[in-house]
């Protein structure tokens, strides 16, 4: 129950800033980015479930633990066949590709593969930077986030070969003039 309760701050506070700054803005701009952006929104709090919270609740105990740093070897899990390494790059990869296939979608023109790519990366540095500060069981490690922007980067893959099917169904939500 306690543990309930320290994911449900954390969710309650991710949907009132939904429900009174993001819902609204979007929703001025039309359905159709409503709804990309609303899917990008709760892909992302599934990224913040699954790699840092409770966060909230954390914050008081941040400086309680030590710091471990990045471990900047690449792939030595793999190398060394140390634990269940190819399940760990595989959800790696598998957790970035909606990030990869709906970040263009939120930027419309303006989003190419580096664009995207970059994106993602800066993400995953975010998230691995910070998941040994929240909570001092977790570490952060360099084949993260290659693996992480490599899921983006196929992400993006995606967006391009389905392209014409989300420009058709966001056609379809926009007003007609």
């Amino acid at each position: 129950m306690k543990y309930f309760i320290r994911y449900f701050i954390d969710f309650a506070a991710l949907a009132l800033l939904y429900s009174f700054v993001f819902f609204r803005k979007w929703k001025r701009k039309g359905m159709d980015r409503l709804l990309v952006n609303t899917l990008m929104y709760l892909y992302l709090c599934f990224v913040l479930y699954f790699t840092l919270m409770p966060v909230i609740t954390a914050l008081p105990f941040v400086m309680n633990h030590p710091y471990t740093p990045m471990n900047l070897e690449p792939f030595v899990d793999v190398f060394q066949g140390r634990g269940d390494f190819v399940r760990q790059v595989v959800l790696n990869v598998v957790m970035t590709v909606p990030f990869g296939f709906l970040f263009p979608l939120t930027q419309g023109r303006r989003a190419s593969f580096g664009r995207t790519a970059l994106s993602c990366f800066c993400m995953s540095l975010g998230i691995e930077l910070l998941q040994p500060l929240i909570n001092g069981i977790r570490s952060s490690d360099i084949t993260d986030l290659i693996t992480n922007t490599a899921g983006g980067m196929l992400g993006y893959g995606f967006y391009v070969l389905f392209r014409p099917v989300t420009s058709w169904i966001l056609a379809r939500l926009r007003p007609s003039r």
